[in-house]
C-alpha cells in the first residue's frame, strides 16, 4: 500500500455511549468481529478538505438525537470532520437485522442446522443492503469500500440496539 492509500483508513473505531453490558451475546459477537475486521482492513477517506491526508483516522461512531454521527479524528484524537446521517432510512434494515439475530440465537439453541444456514444467508443479504444504503448516504462525504460499509452497518445495528 502506498503512503497515501495507507492513510485512507481507520486505525481505530470507538462506539460512543455504547453500554456493552446490555448487548446480547450475539450482538456482542457481531460488534467484536466487525471492529476486529475493520481494524485489520478497511478503506475510509473523509472528503472534507480539513481531513485530506490526515489519516489514518479514529472514528467515533454514535447515535445522537436520531442521527448516526461519524466523528472523524486524527491519530492524536484532534477533530477533523463530522458527518451526521438521519437514521430513518436505516430503521427497517436495522429492525430486520435484529429480528434475524434473535432468530439465529433461537435456532442455535434448538440445534436447527438448516434454519441456521437460512438465517445466515438472510443476514448476508441484509448486510449487503445495509452497506449499499450506507455507501449511498455517505456519497460525497466519505469514500469507503463495500466491505468497510458492511462492517460499519453492523456497528450501526449495535448502536441502534441501545436506543
Amino acid at each position: 500500500m502506498s503512503g497515501t492509500a495507507s492513510a485512507e483508513r481507520l486505525a481505530r473505531i470507538v462506539l460512543t455511549g455504547e453500554p456493552l453490558s446490555r448487548l446480547s451475546p450475539a450482538l456482542e459477537a457481531d460488534r467484536s468481529q466487525a471492529i476486529a475486521d475493520l481494524t485489520a482492513e478497511n478503506c475510509f477517506a473523509p472528503l472534507a478538505p480539513q481531513a485530506a491526508g490526515r489519516g489514518p483516522f479514529v472514528l467515533h461512531l454514535s447515535v445522537l438525537d436520531g442521527r448516526l454521527v461519524f466523528d472523524i479524528r486524527d491519530a492524536a484524537e484532534a477533530p477533523l470532520a463530522a458527518v451526521a446521517l438521519a437514521l430513518g432510512p436505516f430503521r427497517r434494515l436495522i429492525k430486520d437485522y435484529q429480528l434475524l439475530v434473535e432468530s439465529y440465537t433461537l435456532a442455535i439453541a434448538e440445534g436447527r442446522e438448516a434454519r441456521i444456514q437460512a438465517i445466515d444467508m438472510g443476514r448476508r443479504g441484509l448486510h449487503n443492503e445495509g452497506a449499499t444504503l450506507l455507501s449511498a448516504r455517505l456519497d460525497g462525504k466519505i469514500t469507503l469500500d463495500f466491505d468497510t460499509a458492511r462492517r460499519l452497518f453492523t456497528l450501526v445495528t449495535v448502536l441502534h440496539q441501545r436506543g
